[in-house]
């Protein structure tokens, strides 16, 4: 995988000629003083972008951002770079990648085909074990994200055994299943009376875990009226329980785990931009299964041997291993372990038959329907490809007149703007 140069060569509308190298697995970029790559354009999104490492090479993710990220002038959600040299656009500026020879010396990721509970040895599995590494030695808050089945609970059991804090309490807290009081009550606690029908007090997550850690699992889910709170208390290090004056100080280190971009989420007026920066001090990314295929034998050998059947092995030939590394895992390592014992088991050699954790229902009536994505990302994704349809026939309609579009949808003319942007339709946008 080579090292990239990253040359600003326009910012604003301005000629610009700084540059820096990218060594990590991720680059940023954006207006926000947070990202790896500040531009001062006022047509760029806070959370723009992000060029990130690929099996194959290196990608351009936009995250969300109001008006887009061109490549070669076409519009991309996400797109691979064609290095050695590759031209992106973002509002008024130009940001030119190039590919670095690795010069004599430089250091590569030693082979370790496993770290704690985590198995793989492939390059992107070796980087990432490097940073938990890393990590863990620190004492920071941390945010570990990553698509469902990835393993980001695991990632972050091994970050506490080998963080000072190995041998205290540890908490987890799953965002995705409280209300907005119950997530109050469940980080902060309450006393006796606080309210109708507390009948005891009750200690929070924070103080349960005073000197150890605490995890927040799923925290793209955790209620909107929650985040401010949580905030506070992350930036002041002190909480107060429900119905009580004092403070108690906050002692715990904090691990935050998402399925979510949660770039996407702010850019959407969803998380708190404030929040986000102060969890993602300390951040690990962790790469999707169909990234890492050839850790498949790896994995699957490991299955096997904590399922109490390593003596199977041989069920998974050459021709079976491969087309295990020609699936896209939607499920990602939790559903390769369900299909591994379900082969054992009743072997099942089928894929999508009976597996929970590819979340696709099993009725082909909803078929279309995708249990990996939250409630609320799936009727999101519905909302949008809606939006976007709808906007195109009303703009083609009226001709491509904005105003008169307005009209005609009862939508006010400066909101409609910022539909078309968001969206990234122009004026003259044809009907797929």
């Amino acid at each position: 995988m080579p090292r990239l140069e990253v040359v600003v060569e326009r910012e604003g509308g301005a000629a610009c000629s700084k540059s820096s190298i990218l060594d990590g697995d991720v680059l940023r970029i954006g207006s926000h003083p947070s990202n790896e790559l500040i531009l001062e354009d006022p047509l760029v999104s806070r959370l723009h972008c992000q060029i990130r490492t690929h099996p194959n090479g290196w990608r351009v993710v936009d995250t969300g951002s109001l008006n887009g990220t061109r490549v070669g002038g076409v519009s991309v959600r996400d797109a691979d770079l064609t290095l050695p040299e590759c031209r992106i656009e973002l509002g008024h500026s130009v940001v030119v990648i190039r590919a670095l020879r690795p010069g004599p010396g430089v250091a590569q990721p030693g082979i370790a085909p496993s770290f704690g509970a985590l198995v793989g040895a492939s390059a992107i599995m070796r980087r990432l074990f490097a940073r938990i590494e890393r990590i863990a030695r620190a004492d920071g808050d941390v945010l570990i994200e990553g698509e469902s089945g990835t393993g980001k609970e695991l990632i972050a059991a091994e970050i506490v055994k080998r963080s000072g804090r190995a041998d205290q309490p540890f908490y987890i807290v799953d965002c995705g299943s409280l209300g907005n009081n119950d997530a109050q009550h469940e980080l902060f606690g309450h006393t006796k009376g606080a309210f109708p029908g507390a009948d005891s007090s009750r200690v929070g997550a924070f103080e349960a875990a005073q000197g150890g850690t605490v995890l927040l699992d799923e925290i793209g889910d955790l209620p909107v009226d929650v985040q401010p709170k949580l905030l506070r208390a992350l930036a002041a290090r002190e909480y107060r329980r429900a119905g009580e004056t004092q403070t108690r100080k906050l002692d715990a280190r904090v691990i935050a785990t998402t399925n979510r971009r949660l770039e996407d989420e702010i850019n959407q007026g969803r998380f708190r931009e404030d929040l986000y920066f102060r969890l993602s001090v300390l951040r690990i990314d962790v790469p999707p299964l169909r990234e890492h295929v050839e850790d498949i034998e790896l994995l699957t050998t490991a299955f096997l041997e904590e399922l109490g059947a390593s003596d199977r092995n041989e069920m998974f030939t050459k021709e079976v291993l491969a087309e295990l590394k020609r699936h896209t895992w939607p499920g990602n390592v939790r559903e390769l372990r369900n299909y591994v014992e379900r082969f054992v088991v009743a072997d099942d050699r089928g894929f999508g038959r009976e597996e929970p954790s590819s979340d696709r229902p099993v009725d082909p009536t909803i078929a279309d329907v995708d249990l990996s994505k939250t409630f609320r990302e799936s009727k999101d994704n519905v909302i949008a490809d809606f939006e976007k349809r709808y906007l195109r026939a009303l703009l083609s309609w009226a001709q491509g007149n904005v105003s008169k579009a307005a009209r005609k949808a009862n939508l006010d003319r400066m909101y409609l703007h910022r539909l078309l942007q968001r969206h990234g339709i122009r004026r003259a946008a044809p009907l797929d």
